[in-house]
């Protein structure tokens, strides 16, 4: 029905073009100018009280898309909805006679303002009395069918315009994602942390292990990389001096795509100078659970209430304190050895048929079994829970715990088995960092990150560095635990897709569809 190559052909198509001539014909722009002195649906229907007379007293203009239309003969029944909700407008031809044949122009997905006195049916149902009405753009394509086109996810995360409107709660995740947001920069910015932008397009992909994005500066005739973390330029402004900074960034890695998993996702990235992992899960744990709080008041519990919201089939538990366990007690519970083992880990390993394991490093055959058999565990907790100390060699970036440089101090927090967050202390002496980075890149594919040495990095740590503690928060996953969305594609406006024609990427798992308003 919507696609543009067919749809001229579509008989409704063709009645809404014959529609929106008979408004041109009548002298009205059938997409409308600005107005002033709207309100919203939800202010509109509070104006209303137990004292409010059937037939209207305040007067309220507003205007938004007819999701609704009942013509009963001279009363005509509208509901409009916008990102507030929707409010029923009463047309009555008694009220509106000079403008009763443009009512009877008015159609499902049409946008429209109405003015008029808030009262209610005799059903009590808040409605306004319209007294005035306008067009203010005509939609040339019906809306989709209550409970069939939108129930199609890929049709939902293709044309989100028009899941946004036939799907309150699709409308309600995305306001709700932006409060998140607005509140995490609020929580920094009272705790002296300033807002900065670094470079998303860098000479050097670095600051994690991942592929990226290449593109081309045509005047420089110079090779790019599409950014896959800010890392290392928010620790070149430690050196300048800026000792509290955070980014809410986009990222963007040329990788595979599933339920948690979008090429270009969202972070928010913070460093201060003088802290260290302690520090970053008090301010992590500090977060999360204020965020929790927050969306459990939003959803009608009292505050300070039990911190517990659902996810999938499950209560997820974010009073404070988390739940805290060493890499090693993990990885000897779930894969059944020492992680220090090396010669335990490397018959594990050929044991569960890695290949080449006998010629990889030590401390990334640990980190292979522990994906394999200690994150699935992490999923059973219903607590976030911060995993720490993680073998050194994993963790290129980070400064190692004192009297054990095999550890580094890292810690992941994990929610409902999804890593959320990823934390450091920095790791802030150049000889070290230079060593780590040469470490790394050695065996590296030329197409993955940090395939070369950042050897301005390294000149900006010789400058001088505070010591420091560093965290990175999935803002996309942030938001599918807090409102209860199993897909990252639920809480991405405009996820990446197959051009139109094709399969929908295909996910992890089946998708659940949002239901219909």
């Amino acid at each position: 029905m919507h696609d543009n190559e067919t749809h001229h052909e579509n008989p409704q198509y063709r009645d809404r073009l014959a529609r929106l001539e008979k408004w041109r014909q009548a002298g009205v722009d059938p997409y409308g100018r600005r107005l002033d002195g709207l309100m919203s649906a939800a202010a509109a229907r509070n104006l209303h009280t137990a004292e409010t007379p059937h037939d209207g007293s305040p007067q309220a203009r507003v205007a938004g898309r007819i999701l609704l239309l009942r013509d009963i003969g001279k009363l005509i029944f509208i509901s409009i909805g916008d990102w507030t909700g929707k409010i029923q407008i009463g047309l009555a031809k008694q009220h509106i006679a000079a403008g009763w044949e443009q009512a009877k122009l008015l159609e499902l997905g049409d946008i429209a303002w109405f003015s008029g006195k808030v009262g209610h049916t005799k059903t009590g149902e808040v409605t306004i009395w319209a007294d005035a009405f306008g067009l203010a753009a005509k939609a040339l394509l019906p809306p989709p069918e209550k409970f069939h086109g939108l129930a199609d996810t890929e049709l939902r995360y293709r044309q989100r315009y028009l899941d946004l409107f036939a799907n309150p709660d699709s409308m309600e995740v995305f306001l709700v994602r932006s409060h998140i947001v607005q509140h995490i920069r609020t929580f920094l910015h009272e705790r002296q942390f300033i807002e900065v932008e670094t470079p998303m397009m860098q000479a050097v992909a670095g600051g994690a292990a991942a592929r990226p994005f290449v593109t081309h500066h045509n005047a420089l005739d110079l090779n790019l990389f599409m950014r896959i973390s800010p890392e290392l330029y928010l620790k070149r402004l430690l050196v300048g001096g800026m000792e509290r900074v955070f980014e809410i960034n986009r990222n963007f890695r040329n990788e595979g795509i599933d339920t948690r998993h979008n090429p270009e996702f969202t972070m928010m990235e913070l460093y201060q100078a003088y802290s260290d992992l302690a520090g970053m899960m008090e301010l992590t744990e500090s977060l999360v659970a204020e965020l929790a709080d927050k969306r459990m008041v939003q959803s009608g519990k009292p505050a300070g209430g039990e911190a517990a919201l659902p996810y999938g089939d499950r209560m997820i538990n974010y009073a404070r304190p988390f739940e805290r366990v060493e890499y090693r007690e993990l990885f000897a519970r779930h894969v059944g050895t020492d992680m220090g083992d090396r010669a335990a880990v490397l018959a594990r390993a050929t044991a569960q048929g890695i290949e080449n394991a006998a010629s990889m490093d030590h401390d990334v055959l640990v980190g292979l079994l522990f994906e394999q058999h200690a994150e699935p565990a992490l999923a059973t907790y219903d607590r976030p829970v911060f995993v720490y100390d993680y073998p050194a060699g994993l963790c290129p970036l980070t400064r190692r715990k004192a009297g054990n440089p095999a550890i580094a101090e890292r810690f992941e927090l994990y929610v409902a088995g999804m890593e959320l967050a990823n934390a450091y202390t920095e790791l802030n002496d150049p000889a070290v960092q230079e060593a780590t980075f040469s470490a790394q890149l050695a065996g590296q594919k030329a197409e993955d990150s940090m395939a070369k040495m950042d050897h301005d990095f390294i000149t900006a740590l010789q400058a001088g560095m505070p010591p420091a503690g560093g965290l990175g928060v999935g803002i996309d996953r942030l938001v599918m635990l807090l409102v209860n969305r199993t897909s990252i594609r639920d809480v991405i406006l405009f996820p990446l897709m197959r051009p139109h024609g094709g399969r929908a990427i295909a996910t992890e798992q089946e998708d659940t569809p949002t239901s219909m308003a």
